[in-house]
């Protein structure tokens, strides 16, 4: 989807259509953005950016508080136009997903033709855009997802992967971040071509075991399958405060809050994991992490905010002022793997 959380709120409120919008943070500088407008991207304001750091960029820009809620509907009413083309649906998030297309439900015959109906469906029953690419597998096909945003659709076929990834600035590589996209400029790679010169052992010398993900992906192969039970790692919940805390009292009431609200996703999407961690962030935007890993899974309150306490008072917070706290259990039992079958549909 294209800048979603934005997107629905320009939707649903046309006095914002056509302004820089952030979805999330705050007008006197605290929070973070967790989306923006195309209008404010234009001034260089994205997500996870400090609301700080956003109106330096755009003194204009609106924030309007997040409708979680909201966008997990648009996103089910999403999923029910994908499941009229396909069963084979891996979500990465509320705003996008993998398809697979093998089993081509309508008959229709062309995975191009397949993501244009799948566009225009959304855009004349929610009113939003999205963008699509196609190619024979995972990787190739996020990339040309990002390629022509906003309403984009990109086909980039067997023929011409190895050309178009050559060509390709290794920033825009899924999976290459800012750290590792300046490490490899620093040694010369700048585009994909400039990757591909390394051998598997070089990359992995140099870069651990991506070295060898990066090698694969610079030739276009990419072997994982499309998984409609990807399971999910973790459930979280964290809250930016509207003033800074210091005081434990107040530390030790929002840790409560926070355990509170994640035993109730857990048991929820009955998710119980053997591994909670502690997120700290401090006012000078320090950032910090505890985890504790448990024999059995995590059941209930009492024990979740026994655990999150413990962790809590083995900080050392030198009366430092607190801006986030966060809670995530994470280390779910395994979820069996479903192979994908059917036979190669045709591209074009």
């Amino acid at each position: 989807m294209d800048a979603f959380y934005a997107s629905v709120e320009q939707r649903d409120f046309p006095e914002l259509r056509g302004k820089p919008l952030a979805v999330g943070g705050s007008p006197d500088g605290r929070g973070v953005v967790a989306a923006a407008s195309y209008e404010a991207r234009a001034f260089g304001v994205h997500s996870a950016m400090s609301s700080r750091a956003a109106l330096q960029r755009c003194p204009e820009l609106i924030f309007v508080k997040p409708r979680f809620e909201i966008y997990k509907e648009v996103s089910l009413a999403i999923r029910d136009i994908f499941l009229r083309f396909t069963d084979l649906i891996e979500p990465l998030s509320l705003d996008e997903a993998y398809l697979d297309v093998t089993e081509d439900k309508q008959g229709i015959g062309s995975a191009i033709e397949i993501a244009r109906r799948i566009k225009s469906d959304i855009q004349k029953e929610l009113n939003l855009t999205a963008s699509a690419g196609i190619s024979i597998n995972k990787f190739v096909a996020k990339i040309a997802s990002d390629y022509e945003k906003p309403n984009g659709l990109t086909f980039i076929g067997p023929s011409k992967i190895v050309e178009f990834l050559a060509e390709l600035p290794i920033g825009k590589f899924h999976g290459v971040g800012k750290v590792t996209s300046k490490k490899m400029n620093q040694i010369g790679i700048f585009k994909g071509r400039d990757l591909k010169r390394y051998t598997e052992g070089e990359l992995v010398q140099r870069f651990g075991k991506s070295g060898a993900f990066f090698y694969q992906i610079v030739r276009g192969v990419d072997n994982r399958p499309v998984r409609s039970d990807r399971p999910r790692k973790s459930v979280g919940v964290e809250e930016t405060f509207e003033r800074d805390l210091v005081e434990r009292e107040d530390l030790y009431l929002e840790l409560d809050r926070l355990c509170r609200k994640l035993i109730e996703r857990l048991d929820r999407t009955n998710k119980h994991g053997k591994t909670c961690t502690l997120k700290i962030k401090f006012s000078d935007f320090a950032q910090l992490t505890r985890s504790l890993t448990t024999t059995e899974p995590i059941q209930g309150f009492d024990q979740l905010f026994a655990l999150v306490k413990g962790l809590f008072d083995k900080v050392e917070l030198h009366e430092k002022k607190i801006r986030l706290l966060g809670v995530t259990v994470s280390n779910f039992p395994a979820d069996p793997e479903q192979p994908a079958v059917g036979t190669q549909l045709r591209l074009f």
